[in-house]
């Protein structure tokens, strides 16, 4: 096993330890571009989200939870690995065909898991690869899921009645039915189908709302045009709630099943709010990041702060608030710790394990949090954070977001050189206890602290720059 810091392995073993027999069931669901202030338990002020604002009143509601980046495959990445996503090369999101995805070396949790003996499962969005249900890249079931039902990127057409999504390796074709509904009823379906296994299991549970295309059911739409601006505000704040719903049906399964005292339930989102009309089809993009600063693809909190709810009924106590970050690269070391998994010593773990949160103890956090996102929309592509101070950075490149670069956006052989050679340089630094909206730069007024945190920032960026895997593409036609 790996071990960790001698304070929290003393935690660990003065709370109550589990036989093999009381390994606890885990299920994550990952919600994509839902913003920080889109539930109601998180303060929206029109959308109504009854069963997460139960889930959140049975558990732990964190205030400060993160995503491991403020872009969907590369979050994924780190969710699934332990590791900030540029350490396994998952940089940016995944076209459809790019040669980007996450490689077969990079062990997983539900690898892990499995080799643990759990049964595993991946239900909706995938998105850690570019070439889906292909032998030319890796495939769910070669990342440690025994069953999955995913698709490689959104529904498509749309959310509503989407026709691309693969089961265990064969096209499943055009579906009835709204997307966040039919990935709930699959990991039901699973679920049920192993009701004679006697392992525990990991179900990941992926929904591609409320991305866009953003389609709603009527009925929901109806409810919210008095409250909206227009009818495609209206169809986002449906959107929410049929996601809700969607949870809501997953909770009702672990109760009916006898399930929901053996399972520790994990609800997050991937990154933060979609801009609206940021690009062609955003029109409906109408998330909310709250009181944070900057949205999806920002380095600020709007883009990687989300909301995150933990159960585990019987376990835990309900009613829960903690300010106690923690990240979706904390996954893995978390569960591995509760499941009994071995983690590899190789693994260089960017996250840790969030076990004391759950009796009441600190998170002992061997280092600081880190992001990096080289086409960050905000100017800063680069953040640590280390308890309440927050430092990020600006680079020596382009701003590439906005930059006029061979290729286009997103991962290229252009793209790729400065990825390994930038540095950074232009800090900013925010007490987040005191600045939530990240609105006063106190790098003049603090500079001891200011350095210690440039100097922790610039070794982390160097490291993992250094490790991260360089992409090589095919030449170009002639």
């Amino acid at each position: 096993m790996r071990i960790f810091p001698l304070v929290l392995t003393l935690l660990f073993l003065a709370a109550p330890q589990l036989s093999a027999a009381d390994r606890p069931n885990f299920l994550v669901i990952l919600c994509d571009d839902l913003g920080y202030g889109d539930l109601e338990c998180y303060g929206h002020p029109h959308i109504k989200t009854p069963h997460l604002n139960q889930l959140a009143a049975e558990g732990i509601r964190l205030t400060d939870c993160y995503s491991s980046a403020p872009v969907c495959s590369s979050s994924r990445a780190g969710l699934l690995t332990g590791q900030t996503p540029n350490r396994v090369g998952v940089y940016d999101w995944i076209p459809s065909g790019h040669v980007m995805h996450l490689p077969a070396k990079e062990k997983t949790v539900a690898n892990l898991l499995k080799e643990a003996g759990y049964d595993t499962a991946h239900v909706g969005k995938w998105h850690c690869n570019g070439k889906f249900n292909s032998d030319a890249q890796p495939q769910p079931d070669d990342h440690g899921f025994d069953h999955w039902f995913s698709t490689q990127n959104n529904a498509i057409p749309r959310h509503e009645n989407p026709r691309n999504f693969v089961r265990n390796g064969k096209e499943v074709g055009p579906l009835e039915g709204f997307s966040c509904q039919l990935v709930a009823e699959e990991g039901i379906d699973w679920l049920k189908s192993r009701e004679k296994s006697e392992n525990p299991f990991f179900m990941f549970v992926c929904f591609h709302e409320p991305h866009e295309p953003v389609e709603s059911p009527d009925a929901l739409v109806k409810k919210y045009l008095p409250v909206a601006k227009d009818p495609d505000e209206a169809q986002y704040f449906a959107n929410v709630e049929n996601m809700d719903a969607a949870v809501g049906k997953l909770m009702s399964a672990l109760d009916e099943l006898n399930l929901a005292e053996e399972t520790l339930v994990f609800f997050t989102s991937d990154n933060g709010p979609e801009t609206l009309d940021r690009y062609r089809n955003a029109n409906r993009s109408y998330g909310s990041p709250g009181p944070l600063r900057g949205m999806k693809l920002h380095i600020y909190e709007g883009g990687i702060r989300v909301a995150g709810i933990v159960r585990w009924k019987g376990k835990i106590a309900s009613g829960q608030t903690s300010s106690q970050p923690v990240a979706g690269f904390d996954i893995l070391p978390t569960f591995c710790d509760l499941g009994g998994a071995d983690v590899p010593d190789n693994i260089p773990l960017d996250g840790c394990s969030f076990e004391p949160l759950l009796h009441g103890e600190k998170i002992v956090r061997p280092q600081p949090m880190f992001w990096h996102y080289y086409r960050a929309l905000s100017e800063p592509c680069a953040a640590l954070r280390d308890g309440d101070w927050k430092i990020v950075a600006r680079w020596d490149a382009p701003h590439i977001y906005y930059a006029n670069l061979p290729g286009g956006g997103n991962v290229t052989p252009t793209t790729m050189k400065i990825i390994k050679t930038a540095q950074l340089t232009e800090f900013e630094l925010y007490n987040l206890k005191d600045d939530l909206a990240e609105t006063k730069d106190l790098s003049t007024e603090h500079p001891d602290r200011l350095e210690k945190m440039k100097q922790a920032i610039l070794a982390r960026y160097a490291e993992v720059q250094k490790n991260g895997p360089t992409w090589t593409f095919p030449a170009a036609k002639k």
